[in-house]
């Protein structure tokens, strides 16, 4: 009866108590006894494998595996679902969630989808790339010394060019924009424009079609503030952004 209990609470100190207190055993079931009470204590507190829900109660839907190389934004354009809606109902509070393998689930009347690959073009939309690479010097939201960062800053080299982040066309170019210092818009497609800021030199104008990967600028200074907005609303641009 006592073994029986110290198995239940599965505590082999106890256990290696009562031993001691009953009447001698022999030595392999005593052996026999400590392996099963060890055994015990390591089920009762393994991890329970987590599965994953075919479909969230209520709600329509479907889930997608994150490819390498996706983004939020491509798996918005792939279901036709909005970004904000995808994240809204996913819960995602910080852009570091997404990566590949997650499953995100895609609200709506879906059915089963042959998904195009990472790089594949998805018409007249594509996928955006990073306008200069280098180290996040400040992220999006992050407080800055003119309040809350709109975009990213990065630290680039010294004479790097900076590139096109998406094709579009130049709609604002300004030498002297404030804070900005030199400064870039470029309008895209689904109402997205781009911003290109603390910029050393300039290389396009306004009404310039820019194609992706298109050197449109020089950041001599080593920064490069760098914004992208939907309907002149700040966007994070990891969500757009591969990593």
């Amino acid at each position: 009866m006592a073994l029986a209990m110290a198995a239940a609470i599965g505590s082999r100190t106890i256990a290696l108590w009562l031993i001691r207190k009953a009447r001698p055993l022999p030595y392999r079931l005593i052996c026999v006894l400590l392996t099963v009470l060890s055994g015990c204590a390591t089920v009762e507190y393994a991890p329970k494998p987590s599965v994953p829900k075919i479909q969230r109660p209520g709600l329509p839907g479907t889930y997608h595996r994150v490819v390498k190389g996706q983004t939020l934004w491509r798996i918005s354009k792939i279901y036709a679902v909005e970004l904000d809606e995808i994240i809204r109902i996913n819960n995602i509070k910080d852009s570091a969630q997404i990566e590949a393998g997650q499953s995100i689930f895609i609200p709506g009347n879906l059915s089963a989808l042959a998904l195009p690959a990472a790089t594949q073009p998805l018409g007249r939309f594509e996928d955006f790339v990073w306008p200069k690479k280098g180290k996040i010097l400040s992220g999006f939201g992050e407080k800055t010394n003119e309040g809350i960062n709109k975009g990213i800053t990065i630290g680039a080299g010294p004479g790097s060019n900076v590139v096109a982040s998406a094709s579009g066309t130049v709609v604002f170019s300004n030498k002297n924009f404030g804070d900005y210092g030199k400064t870039l818009i470029i309008s895209h497609n689904d109402g997205i424009m781009t911003l290109y800021s603390l910029l050393s030199d300039i290389l396009v104008k306004p009404g310039d079609y820019i194609n992706r990967g298109t050197p449109i600028a020089k950041c001599e200074n080593g920064l490069l503030h760098f914004e992208i907005r939907r309907g002149h609303i700040p966007q994070d641009p990891y969500y757009y952004l591969p990593r």
